[in-house]
This record gives C-alpha cells, sequence and structure tokens, in this order.
C-alpha cells in the first residue's frame, strides 16, 4: 500500500486553516511555526503550505505561484454523505460555486474553488457509485 499526504500551497496560513476546517470539518493535528499546519480527519492528512504569491514552485520552474483561480491537472474530490449541505458548508467557509450540484446515474457532483484558486469537486455518490459506470 501507498501512503498519500496532499500539499496545498496558500498564501494565508491561519485564512487556509479556518477555510478547510470549517469547509470538510477537519481539524488541525500539528503546526509548524507560521509556514505550515497539518490537518486530520481526512482518508490522508492534509498540510497547509505557506509559499509566497509569486515564488516559482521548482527551481526548473517557468511558471509563478498565483493564488488567483488556476488550473492543475490534480485536484481534490471530496466525498460527502449530504451535498447540498456540504455545498453550503463549504461556501458559508469561502469557497466559490463553479458548477452547481448536477446529478447522474452513479451520484451527485458540484465543482468549487478554494479562497486560493484551487479547484475542487464535491461527490455524493448513488446507488453502486462509480460501479455504475464502469466496464468490465
Amino acid at each position: 500500500m501507498v501512503d498519500l499526504l496532499v500539499n496545498i500551497d496558500v498564501d494565508d496560513l491561519d485564512r487556509a486553516i479556518a477555510f478547510y476546517t470549517g469547509a470538510f470539518e477537519l481539524r488541525i493535528g500539528r503546526r509548524f511555526g507560521a509556514d505550515g499546519a497539518e490537518l486530520l480527519g481526512a482518508v490522508a492528512p492534509i498540510y497547509l503550505l505557506v509559499k509566497a504569491e509569486g515564488s516559482r514552485p521548482s527551481p526548473a520552474s517557468t511558471q509563478f505561484r498565483d493564488y488567483r483561480r488556476h488550473w492543475t491537472p490534480i485536484h481534490l474530490d471530496v466525498v460527502v454523505a449530504d451535498i447540498e449541505a456540504a455545498v453550503a458548508r463549504a461556501m458559508a467557509a469561502g469557497a466559490s460555486l463553479e458548477r452547481a450540484v448536477q446529478t447522474s446515474n452513479w451520484g451527485k457532483l458540484a465543482l468549487l474553488a478554494d479562497p486560493f484558486g484551487n479547484g475542487f469537486c464535491l461527490v455524493e455518490f448513488l446507488g453502486r457509485g462509480y460501479d455504475e459506470i464502469a466496464g468490465s
């Protein structure tokens, strides 16, 4: 089995802690000074890491961190039991709704973004979940 850690770059640690604990009912595990915090309560720990806007994500990168809404090929899907309540909780914590809840045969899906420009989805499975659409 592979262990997974989730790292999320933010430019304001206190604001990030407030958002992620409020939106997803996570709790603070450890604090790493002013530059990081561990959040617990998901299947993998989430680490909020302070990185300055305009800094490079790696020495070889030609891109710079930007906390406006951005696209990345990796995002979080947060599985919830009640998507309408989860959307309301996330928006009250500061999320932006980008696509309202849509229902398909496998479940319900809503697209949102956190206050740091990171997109995420809320997912409520119905029936057999992804097995409803999986091939053999």
